[in-house]
C-alpha cells in the first residue's frame, strides 16, 4: 500500500468518526421524518398490547399501525399528572421531539399526537433493531473501539439536552443503541421542569452526584442554535404542547448553558470544546 493510498484512507477514516460524532439519525433517517410522521398520523391501529414494569413507569401501550401494506410499530402514551412521585405529560414528548428539530440533534424519534382508544397522547416511532442501554451492560456488550469516539461525543450532546429540557430522570432504560453503536434518546414524559432547582442549576456538570458529567466536547452547530433560541423560535416550534412558564424555563437553562460552555472555552480555548 502506498503512502498515499494509507494518508487517504486515514483520513476517510477521521471523516467518518466526525460525521457519526455529530449525528446520531443519519442523513437518510432525517430525510424521511416528514413520511413516518404523517405514518404515524394516518397508520391504522391493527394490534396493541401494554407495557408494564419497572421500565414502564406511565404503562405506555406499543402499537402495531398500518398504511398502504407498510407495518411499523409505535409507542403511545396518555401519562398527566403526578405518578409515583413524578410530574408526566405526554405533551413534552412532542415538545422534545420538535425541540429535537429545532435545534438539530437528532437523537428523538419522530413523535406526534394520535388519538387511541379515544383520548389524545404521543405516539413515537419504534426504533427497530436497537436495544438500550442497561441491555447492553447486562449483556456486557462492549462498544468497539472504533465508536468509543462518536460514543462519547453522544454522550456530552445527551448531556446538553437533557440540561436543556430539564430531563433529571435520564436511566439507561432511555438510551437506544442501534446496531451500529449510535445512541438515540427516549422518554421524555418527565422534562421541562419549571421549579428552582430546574432553573438555576444543570443535571449535568462537575457536581453530578455519580461523579462529574461534563458536556465536554460539542457540535458548533448545536451550541449556535442553542445560544440563538428566543421564546418566539421555541413557540413557533412546540405550538401548545408548552406553556409560556415552561418556555422560559427553558430559556434560563439556555442560559446556564451558554455560561458553563463559555468559561469552559475561556479555560482550555474554543478548539478544545466545540468541533
Amino acid at each position: 500500500m502506498t503512502k498515499r493510498l494509507t494518508m487517504v484512507i486515514s483520513f476517510l477514516l477521521v471523516m467518518g468518526l466526525f460525521v457519526q460524532s455529530v449525528a446520531q439519525f443519519t442523513a437518510e433517517e432525517v430525510a424521511e421524518r416528514g413520511k413516518w410522521e404523517k405514518f404515524l398520523e394516518e397508520a391504522e391501529v391493527v394490534d396493541f398490547f401494554q407495557k408494564t414494569g419497572s421500565d414502564a413507569v406511565t404503562e405506555p401501550y406499543v402499537l402495531t399501525l398500518e398504511k398502504d401494506g407498510v407495518r411499523k410499530r409505535a409507542l403511545w402514551k396518555d401519562a398527566f399528572g403526578r405518578q409515583k412521585g413524578a410530574l408526566e405529560n405526554w405533551k413534552w414528548e412532542i415538545a422534545a421531539y420538535r425541540m429535537d428539530k429545532l435545534l438539530g440533534l437528532e437523537m428523538v424519534p419522530p413523535t406526534i399526537e394520535k388519538r387511541f382508544r379515544g383520548e389524545r397522547g404521543s405516539c413515537q416511532f419504534w426504533i427497530d433493531d436497537s436495544m438500550t442501554l442497561r441491555d447492553k451492560e447486562r449483556k456486557k456488550i462492549a462498544t468497539p473501539s472504533f465508536k468509543v469516539f462518536s460514543w462519547n461525543r453522544a454522550l456530552y450532546k445527551q448531556r446538553t439536552w437533557d440540561n436543556l429540557i430539564a430531563n433529571g430522570d435520564r436511566h439507561q432504560g432511555q438510551f437506544l443503541i442501534t446496531g451500529d453503536f449510535r445512541i438515540l434518546l427516549c422518554d421524555h414524559s418527565r422534562s421541562f421542569g419549571t421549579d428552582k432547582k430546574m432553573t438555576e442549576q444543570l443535571i449535568y456538570d462537575e457536581n453530578f452526584a455519580e461523579g462529574p458529567r461534563l458536556m465536554k466536547e460539542l457540535p458548533r452547530s448545536l451550541y449556535r442554535n442553542i445560544k440563538s433560541l428566543t421564546y418566539e423560535k421555541i413557540r413557533e416550534a412546540v405550538e401548545d404542547y408548552l406553556t409560556d412558564k415552561e418556555i422560559e424555563a427553558v430559556l434560563k437553562r439556555r442560559e446556564l448553558i451558554v455560561a458553563w460552555i463559555e468559561k469552559r472555552i475561556g479555560e482550555l480555548g474554543e478548539a478544545q470544546v466545540l468541533y
